[in-house]
C-alpha cells in the first residue's frame, strides 16, 4: 500500500521524497488500516456473550452515538450521530456493545442507508427483539468539500423494523425521544 500511496502522491504532483510527506505512505496506511478494520470484525465476537436474559419489555435507546465511516464512492469521510432503540423480548445488550456493533460497520466503506439497514438487522439477529430502531443524521465530505459543496447538509436515514415498523405510536415514542 506504501508503494501505491507514494505513487499517488506522484500523480497529483507532489513530491514523496519531500520532508514533510517522508513518512506519508506509512501515515496513511496506518490510517486506511484503522478506518477499515470493520472488515476485521463481525457482530459475534463483538457481542462477545453479551445477550442477558431479562423480563424487560420496555423501550431501550442509546442516541448520539459519534461515528465515523468512509464513503464507498470517493473514500471521503462521513460522520454524524447514530441513534439506537430496542424492544426487549426476555434479552436487553451490555449498553457498551451497540456502540460497538456500529463500529463493525461504520468502519468499512460505506454509504450510509446500508450502514443504518446493517446496524438494525444485526441487533434484530443478535436479539430477537419486538422492534429495532436506527437513525443516523450524517455529514459527508463529498458533498461538503467537493461536488455539489454543501457544507450544512445532513443526510437522515433510518431504519424500523418489528414493532418500530408496525405501531406508528412506538415509532414516534422513539422519534420524540431523540430529539
Amino acid at each position: 500500500m506504501k508503494d501505491t500511496i507514494k505513487n499517488l502522491l506522484i500523480q497529483i504532483g507532489e513530491n514523496p521524497q519531500r520532508e514533510g510527506l517522508l513518512k506519508t505512505p506509512q501515515r496513511v496506511e496506518q490510517s486506511l488500516r484503522f478506518l477499515t478494520s470493520g472488515y476485521d470484525m463481525n457482530v459475534e465476537d463483538v457481542l462477545n456473550d453479551a445477550v442477558y436474559e431479562e423480563k424487560c419489555d420496555d423501550m431501550v435507546i442509546i442516541k448520539s452515538i459519534d461515528l465515523f465511516s468512509l464513503c464507498e464512492h470517493h473514500m471521503l469521510p462521513f460522520y454524524g450521530k447514530a441513534h439506537v432503540a430496542y424492544l426487549p423480548d426476555g434479552k436487553i445488550l451490555g449498553l457498551s456493545k451497540i456502540p460497538r456493533v456500529i463500529e463493525v460497520f461504520a468502519r468499512r466503506l460505506q454509504v450510509q442507508e446500508r450502514l443504518t439497514n446493517q446496524i438494525a438487522s444485526a441487533l434484530e439477529e443478535s436479539l430477537k427483539p419486538k422492534g429495532v430502531a436506527v437513525v443516523i443524521e450524517a455529514l459527508h465530505l463529498c458533498m461538503a468539500m467537493r461536488g455539489v459543496e454543501k457544507q450544512n447538509s445532513v443526510t437522515i436515514t433510518s431504519s424500523m423494523l418489528g414493532g418500530f415498523k408496525e405501531d406508528p405510536r412506538t415509532r414516534q415514542e422513539f422519534l420524540s425521544l431523540i430529539r
